[in-house]
């Protein structure tokens, strides 16, 4: 069940007695600077992961075309020894 609005505007005032306008306002700001900074970890770890991806692709083409140029090299090979 939820508070009612008279019930959560006394907890708040309480709230404010005992801590102070002044330190709850630092421990908001405290906090929105803790979650700014989580997004921004999140945000740029995914960046990371998203490089790693791309490279690992880049890697994997890379093999298949040297694969590719191999295989050409052998064929060639063998037609000009059964010449």
């Amino acid at each position: 069940m939820m508070p009612s609005v008279p019930q959560l505007l006394i907890v708040l005032a309480i709230v404010v007695l005992i801590f102070g306008a002044k330190r709850l306002r630092n421990l908001g700001g405290d906090l929105g600077g803790a979650v700014k900074g989580f997004k921004q970890a999140v945000k740029e770890e995914g960046d990371e992961k998203s490089a790693q991806i791309e490279d690992a692709a880049d890697d994997a083409t890379d093999a298949v075309k040297d694969a590719a140029m191999r295989e050409t090299d052998d064929t060639k090979s063998a037609d000009s020894k059964s010449a």
